[in-house]
């Protein structure tokens, strides 16, 4: 089930390249914007993604200098399911996931809209496999369109059976 589960959820319209935010609450904002405008996520979506980080804190280290953030809410604010990625100019600070007295720099974003737990683990899982695949995410960091996104993309979900369809 997780093999194309996150490619057959991320729009492309919904993939944000080279954002510049102040914080993570900006950058969340920019994502759900970018779902609401594809019909993915309600208008309350934003606030309570917002919300949700504030409480439980989604930054994931992978190195010193490079973390990912996978921010969600409940499904009472999600119309269909989808995904939003940024990547960032430069790193925002999001509160880590394993100590949320720190922050940890994210360099992308994955914004995840679903109204079932269970395709909810399945893309917590794939992402989760991609953090496996460090050397992919920083390409996809520095992409500097879609194409180079999407090939950075695919390489990364290859070793997790999740590669081109």
């Amino acid at each position: 089930m997780t093999q194309f589960v996150l490619k057959n959820h991320l729009d492309p319209q919904a993939v944000c390249l080279r954002v510049k935010a102040p914080n993570a609450d900006a950058v969340i904002g920019v994502l759900a914007d970018r779902l609401a405008a594809i019909g993915v996520v309600a208008q309350t979506w934003k606030a309570a993604a917002i919300a949700r980080e504030a409480a439980m804190p989604t930054g994931l280290p992978l190195a010193d200098d490079f973390a990912v953030a996978v921010p969600h809410t409940d499904p009472e604010h999600v119309l269909r399911a989808g995904l939003a990625v940024a990547t960032l100019e430069t790193p925002v600070a999001f509160r880590s996931m394993d100590d949320p007295d720190a922050t940890v720099p994210a360099r992308v974003v994955f914004a995840i809209a679903l109204r079932d737990k269970h395709a909810q683990i399945d893309m917590l899982q794939t992402i989760a496999g991609l953090l496996q695949s460090p050397e992919q995410l920083r390409r996809m960091a520095s992409a500097k369109d879609s194409d180079e996104f999407f090939a950075a993309l695919d390489q990364a979900l290859e070793p997790i059976g999740g590669g081109e369809q």
